[in-house]
């Protein structure tokens, strides 16, 4: 993976809010960045396929450096028996004791089993439950939206490239509200607002629905 620095997109910037230090506006650049990929969800990553260990119900996600996982998109179990994605307190209904639970032998042949759900403890972390059985090897694949962690200082080249008009947009928006600036122009503030809110949309879009294109043929209906 290329990265791309915040910094690259100063040059963008500038003449807008003259004066304006460059770590102001790479911190500007960056939230403008995690704002963009929270909102489209269009910066996806499939992790590669990883073994479960019987009894252990948490893991950390193999992400890139400098990233972290916003959402989780799709899970696979040995290819092709889906996990179903649950909220941390669905979760800690339906196990109750799964944050306590040792890994004994006897704790996995009595309380682990094919995992079912998938939750996200925090950027870094999710759980499966119920934890693995040792009757199998468990295969997990998962594609998740990454966005820039907060002390990142650039991200994916072809990702920063797509979203550029809306981070450039968004940090300019940020930038033209700070009170007791010179550079201070609610006017076009709003300019940048309306124009970021147009390149959310086109970009979750183009993430729902692909980029692909396929030729639409009309039939006429057969008559018997």
């Amino acid at each position: 993976m290329t990265t791309r620095t915040f910094a690259s997109l100063a040059t963008r910037i500038n003449p807008s809010v003259p004066g304006c230090s460059l770590p102001l506006i790479v911190q500007h650049i960056r939230n403008a960045a995690i704002i963009t990929c929270e909102r489209t969800l269009a910066w996806r990553y499939e992790q590669s396929a990883c073994n479960l260990t019987p009894g252990q119900h948490t893991y950390d996600y193999q992400r890139p450096v400098d990233t972290d996982v916003h959402t989780l998109l799709h899970t696979a179990l040995n290819n092709d028996e889906a996990l179903s994605p649950i909220t941390l307190d669905q979760a800690a209904e339906l196990y109750p004791g799964w944050i306590r639970a040792s890994t004994t032998t006897q704790d996995i042949a009595d309380n682990g089993g094919q995992p079912r759900y998938i939750t996200q403890l925090s950027p870094a972390q999710f759980t499966v439950l119920p934890p693995p059985n040792a009757d199998r090897t468990y295969t997990l694949r998962m594609i998740y939206a990454l966005k820039p962690s907060r002390v990142a200082d650039g991200m994916d080249e072809d990702v920063l490239n797509q979203f550029e008009e809306a981070v450039v947009s968004k940090t300019l928006q940020d930038l033209l509200v700070l009170p007791g600036t010179a550079w201070a122009d609610r006017e076009l503030a709003s300019y940048h607002a309306k124009q970021f809110l147009a390149r959310v949309s086109e970009n979750r879009a183009h993430a729902n629905i692909g980029r692909m294109r396929a030729s639409l043929t009309a039939r006429a209906p057969r008559f018997a």
